[in-house]
């Protein structure tokens, strides 16, 4: 006997490539608050790929963050920020939400 089970939620902005990570953010200001049940892998990584963004994730929501302060990211409408480090590729934007920043990261070469 098989029980059927929703869908896990997506998180971030795209599920269409994989690998991915994606996540919700918290934002409060301009400093965000990451939350790991609003957060999930899409497909499979390598473990370069797991550590690259273990070591890269940090330095993602340092760019973002200062993307909230200069206007780059802005939390009354969707605006895309898009950075790139260490082959990983983030994708970000607030949708317009006034309170998180949705991501999804992404190994460079996979976006091709």
């Amino acid at each position: 006997m098989s029980e059927n089970h929703p869908p896990a939620p997506v998180w971030g902005l795209r599920s269409d490539i994989t690998p991915s990570f994606g996540a919700r953010l918290v934002q409060e200001g301009c400093h965000l608050h990451y939350l790991a049940d609003r957060a999930g892998l899409n497909g499979e990584f390598t473990p370069e790929q797991l550590q690259a963004l273990e070591t890269t994730f940090p330095l993602f929501v340092k760019q973002m963050e200062a993307a909230l302060k200069n206007w780059q990211l802005d939390p009354r409408k969707p605006k895309r920020f898009t950075t790139t480090l260490n082959g990983l590729t983030c994708e970000s934007d607030t949708n317009g939400s006034f309170g998180y920043v949705y991501l999804t990261i992404y190994p460079t070469d996979a976006a091709q």
